[in-house]
């Protein structure tokens, strides 16, 4: 993806993701964990991934750091979808609450990210982590600092 870095810093950050999704190109954390983005538009994407036992915990079930992920990047890359070309964001903070176990026998899930709120310096993001039946396993809330690149 280094290529493609150096043509997307002059995009907005609705174009790179889109580009992204385009191109099936992801960060290295979706190649580690096996998860890709599928819907993006202003304030709002959805990432998929299916748990595996490559993410398990010593107890047998997905590690809690896999949902962690998937809605860190849901909310981060909501924010993402609405910046201008000279910004760029960072998590403050994520709050994750699990409702529900996982396993490999789960099956595919979403991570719906979408904005709360946006302000010059700090935005405000919820996701939610659903399977197809649209059971809840996770959900989350993020403060996110916007900053001049």
């Amino acid at each position: 993806m280094s290529q493609s870095n150096t043509a997307m810093k002059a995009m907005t950050g609705l174009e790179t993701l889109q580009l992204m999704m385009e191109k099936d190109l992801r960060a290295g954390i979706g190649q580690t964990m096996d998860f890709t983005l599928v819907e993006v538009e202003r304030g709002r994407v959805v990432f998929e991934g299916s748990p595996s036992e490559k993410v398990y915990n010593p107890i047998g079930t997905v590690h809690g750091g896999y949902a962690a992920t998937l809605l860190d990047s849901a909310c981060g890359c909501a924010v993402h979808s609405n910046l201008e070309v000279d910004q760029a964001y960072t998590t403050a903070e994520l709050k994750v609450a699990y409702h529900k176990a996982m396993t490999k026998d789960t099956g595919p899930v979403r991570a719906e990210g979408k904005i709360i709120t946006m302000g010059r310096r700090l935005a405000f993001a919820e996701a939610r982590l659903t399977d197809a039946e649209g059971r809840l396993y996770a959900s989350a809330t993020s403060t996110l600092l916007v900053m001049q690149r």
